[in-house]
């Protein structure tokens, strides 16, 4: 009888810590209001966000779509910015996400980063090294 019962409380506290770890999925709009983010989750239980519209998705003709020009990795330079992802690993760890990376497409740069929820907004520090050193940008939930 404790075995079953200290299974079901493992099983319940296991429900509820994915629920709020699960709040984070949906579409979010950038702070500077040029860019939605699709925040989804992984088959490996970790976050990732990809770029699901812009307003700089195409270049100057309107139908080009603009590359990932200031990658570091000249082989991926090719690569569309639509459908980018540019969240990866978050992790999901007292009551916020952790041990991910944020990829920005203007400069070519990776920055270590925290993602935190509050209310319907998102506080994403994107760092070198340690937190202190870095910045932090809010996103807003939205829709597609």
């Amino acid at each position: 009888m404790k075995t079953l019962l200290f299974t079901i409380l493992c099983i319940a506290t296991l429900q509820a810590q994915t629920a709020k770890a699960d709040q984070i999925l949906g579409v979010w709009l950038s702070e500077n209001k040029e860019g939605k983010i699709e925040i989804y989750k992984t088959a490996s239980n970790t976050y990732c966000g990809k770029i699901v519209w812009s307003k700089n998705f195409y270049e100057a003709d309107g139908k080009t779509l603009r590359k990932d020009q200031h990658n570091k990795d000249e082989s991926l330079r090719s690569r569309p910015i639509k459908n980018m992802v540019i969240l990866t690993d978050f992790v999901f760890e007292d009551g916020h996400w952790e041990d991910g990376h944020i990829y920005d497409p203007k400069n070519g740069k990776t920055y270590s980063c925290t993602i935190k929820l509050e209310g319907d907004a998102l506080h994403i520090r994107g760092f070198i090294g340690i937190s202190l050193l870095g910045r932090t940008t809010i996103w807003t939930r939205t829709t597609k």
